[in-house]
């Protein structure tokens, strides 16, 4: 809260006002302005709006990819790749530093401004200025999200292309789809988004302290990307909020499948009701009646909800082997082998190639192993593809070994890479002799872990 907080609170008080049905609308407006006029607000808008541009033109003027996020390998081919890795990145640590940025020192600042008496004497109830608040953190958190994806794509889109778009199943998306696939990824974006405000404004309110609010949903952030890796059962990795902004990738598969999206939904929902009641209930039960404290609140309520994080980060941890196993080899052999032949299929029309319809490799014995004292769960897998290449005369076809290693995150998304000996380079000439991305070097996709 800037300076104009105090005088955003006298404003509220004025006679005139009086408690009206419309009080949390005048709420609504008078944090709004106050949210609009902090410095900190207009930098984050303005790193939404021009960041997509700077990051698509650093790709521009350089060869390299970033090969590790999904889709990073096609950023070179098509702009809704790019607007995708940007949507990856922002999901994972962009909008839970946005959130804290917008939410975290709303109901603080009353604090340490002292304007709370001021507030509540005659103008509004508590339960306006808490839902007023509310409402004012989720326009400007809404309308970030929706600017940083409208910037996205028109980065991608000006700067790169329109081109199809490769499925997570290795067929081509046309262009229109993978406008709309998009639009919906960014939009399933908003209610984690949320989810993440809520909790800014729950600690923003439990600790009375800027900072912890404004910092705290980034740290858990942090805290959830890391869970994600511990553990080889569902239930713990679902619960996590941080989990349901990967929503959007069973949208890019050639048979999406809707579970893992949908209980991102409700895992969103159910984070955000149990913040905010948590809220609720510790800003009704507060005392702004007694006499005004002559020094700042302290850490020990900060300290405090920090040591109830870090016993709740351990219990989730020893938490993620609970359910079943949503990682296994069988599961991961499924759904390589269709993606490794229809990609191959696709590179051979790049490279001018007549291709049969409905033709696709024959591959006998494959096998996937994780790399670790376990046989399942995320992590680092080797999978071989061994491929029957016909050969010339009455001699059988002999098999050629194609050997991957695959990353596979708790979500089921992977990411399987070959040495060149066999699929060739990361770039390869088409039949027209443009440098085009080879599909085989880098292969990522999707399935499904419930």
């Amino acid at each position: 809260m800037t300076s104009t907080g105090a005088t955003g609170a006298a404003a509220l008080s004025l006679p005139g006002f009086g408690r009206t049905e419309g009080a949390v609308r005048r709420v609504y407006r008078t944090e709004r302005r106050k949210l609009a006029s902090q410095l900190a607000i207009r930098l984050v808008a303005l790193i939404c709006l021009v960041g997509p541009f700077v990051f698509t033109g650093i790709l521009k003027v350089q060869s390299g990819s970033p090969t590790d996020t999904l889709y990073g390998v096609w950023v070179h081919s098509s702009g809704f790749a790019v607007s995708l890795v940007l949507l990856a990145f922002t999901g994972s640590w962009g909008f839970p530093i946005i959130a804290g940025i917008v939410a975290g020192d709303m109901f603080s600042s009353e604090d340490r401004y002292g304007t709370w008496k001021l507030v509540l004497t005659r103008s509004v109830t508590r339960r306006d200025v808490f839902f007023g608040k509310l409402l004012a953190a989720a326009t400007f958190l809404i309308g970030l999200v929706v600017l940083t994806a409208v910037s996205s794509l028109l980065a991608g889109v000006l700067l790169v292309g329109d081109q199809p778009l490769v499925s997570l199943s290795g067929t081509l998306f046309s262009s229109g789809k993978s406008l709309a696939l998009v639009l919906i990824s960014w939009l399933e974006c908003i209610l984690p988004a949320l989810a993440f405000g809520s909790l800014a404004v729950l600690f923003s309110i439990a600790t009375r302290n800027g900072i912890m609010g404004v910092i705290g949903p980034g740290l858990v952030a942090l805290a959830m990307q890391l869970l994600l890796l511990v553990g080889s059962g569902i239930w713990m990795h679902m619960l996590l909020v941080g989990s349901a902004f990967g929503g959007w990738h069973a949208l890019f598969d050639a048979h999406p499948f809707y579970g893992p999206l949908l209980v991102g939904v409700i895992v969103s929902v159910l984070w955000t009701a149990a913040c905010l009641s948590a809220a609720w209930a510790i800003l009704g039960r507060r005392d702004f009646a007694g006499t005004p404290a002559n020094r700042r609140p302290g850490w020990a309520m900060p300290v405090r909800v920090a040591g109830a994080l870090v016993g709740l980060i351990a219990l989730l941890a020893i938490a993620g082997n609970w359910g079943p196993v949503g990682v296994t080899a069988t599961r991961l052999q499924a759904d390589l082998i269709p993606t490794f032949n229809r990609l191959t299929i696709l590179q051979q029309r790049e490279l001018g190639r007549p291709v049969a319809p409905g033709a696709r490799l024959n591959i006998v014995l494959p096998s996937c192993s994780r790399r670790g004292s376990t046989s399942r769960g995320p992590g680092d897998w080797i999978c071989t593809l061994n491929v029957l290449i016909p050969t010339a005369g009455s001699l059988p076809p002999q098999p050629t070994p194609v050997t991957y290693d695959v990353s596979v995150q708790s979500d089921g998304c992977y990411k399987a890479q070959s040495p060149p000996a066999f699929i060739g380079q990361q770039l390869m000439r088409d039949s027209q002799g443009h440098n085009v991305v080879n599909p085989l070097y880098t292969i990522y996709g999707c399935f499904n872990t419930m």
